[in-house]
């Protein structure tokens, strides 16, 4: 029996990958295009997918009409990692039209860098090292962004896929860099090289389909309780809190929140709120988010922080005090966080706040903040 030669099985392995890839492609753009997380993850796939036509030797060189788009396609995939690991980690980022202009950039680099090296070799050489300094500092940036939201993240499922990105973008940018370096070369041959690649491809195309196409949910499905609502609701309820939250739980952490206001504290975190609980952080975690509807640790805490924030604007006795001591007393470390989520929150600066409060009650100045933000 032959064995087949190792450019034999990395053919093989990127036509399985762009096969599969191509499936969760169509399969994600079905049944989630709705959103924008499905969409960014349609696209992430079909770059994928042109990623591993565009790895397979040879293909550089090939003169079809086709080669082009593929290339373009594969060009733009470091750029829609890092927006698909933005979107789906950071409950707060906005895609914006730079985004676009970004990946345009990197698309319009690789393509000079591949059809102007023949007319203007060092303007061609110089755009491809661009471009892959440009992918590796994007993919690091990615990494970065996914291991600093981390610990406030509340939701389960998003925490195991944080790990399994974080441990694939290591391992892709580690190849590849071996790869465009040549030390594979020194242990292996190039054709070996190129199917240890092609294998690697393969397990991450197998292992995104077999998370896509499994029958079990990511995460459970629970009724989540809108934010503002009474924390003892569900004891009176006929519904049954989910699995491990409990109303004495919710209870203790409202007290917590507004008779001691913990949320004060400098640079507090779960792993300390629920030692003052004598509870375990998953436990912790599963109580805000599915007890309480916040898929951030942050949130959860700037709900209190503004909260206490907009009691002191409002209050006509504290009309001298500095917004940024108001700011840091309710637990901001500095002003710009504190104005950014004031006015996320509300639709004005702190100081329209105040100004708008010394006319009206506070409660109504908080409606009219509402309104304004949602005519926005």
């Amino acid at each position: 029996m032959s064995i087949a030669s190792p450019s034999a099985v990395a053919l093989g392995m990127h036509g399985a990958a762009c096969g599969l890839f191509l499936l969760i492609a169509c399969l994600t753009w079905r049944d989630r295009r709705q959103t924008r997380v499905g969409r960014l993850s349609a696209a992430l796939t079909l770059s994928a997918a042109a990623s591993a036509v565009n790895s397979v030797p040879g293909f550089g060189q090939a003169e079809v009409v086709w080669r082009a788009p593929v290339l373009a396609l594969a060009a733009g995939s470091v750029v829609v990692f890092w927006l698909w690991a933005r979107i789906v980690f950071d409950d707060d980022f906005i895609l914006r039209a730079r985004h676009a202009a970004l990946w345009a950039l990197s698309v319009a680099g690789e393509l000079f860098s591949a059809y102007g090296c023949a007319k203007w070799p060092r303007a061609g050489s110089l755009a491809d090292l661009v471009v892959q300094l440009v992918g590796v500092g994007l993919a690091v940036l990615a990494i970065t962004q996914t291991m600093a939201t981390w610990r406030g993240d509340l939701v389960i499922g998003r925490r195991r896929l944080r790990a399994a990105v974080l441990l694939a973008s290591v391992v892709y940018i580690s190849i590849d860099a071996i790869y465009n370096s040549g030390l594979g070369s020194l242990a292996v041959t190039p054709a070996a090289f190129d199917a240890i690649r092609a294998l690697g491809l393969c397990a991450l195309a197998m292992l995104a389909a077999w998370r896509l196409l499994q029958v079990a949910p990511i995460e459970p499905a629970t009724s989540v309780r809108p934010r503002g609502t009474d924390f003892t609701a569900s004891a009176s309820g006929p519904k049954s809190a989910p699995q491990g939250v409990t109303p004495l739980l919710l209870k203790r952490l409202e007290q917590l929140m507004t008779d001691e206001r913990v949320f004060r504290q400098e640079r507090l975190t779960i792993g300390a709120l629920a030692s003052r609980l004598a509870v375990p952080e998953e436990r912790l975690r599963r109580a805000i988010h599915e007890g309480l509807g916040y898929r951030n640790f942050n949130a959860f805490i700037n709900h209190y922080r503004l909260e206490d924030a907009k009691a002191a604007l409002s209050d006509p006795s504290q009309c001298e005090v500095p917004v940024l001591t108001i700011a840091m007393d309710s637990g901001f470390q500095s002003l710009g966080p504190f104005n950014r989520a004031f006015k996320a929150d509300t639709g004005l600066t702190p100081t329209e706040y105040r100004r708008m409060a010394q006319k009206m009650p506070a409660a109504d100045a908080s409606r009219s903040g509402e309104a304004d933000r949602k005519i926005g």
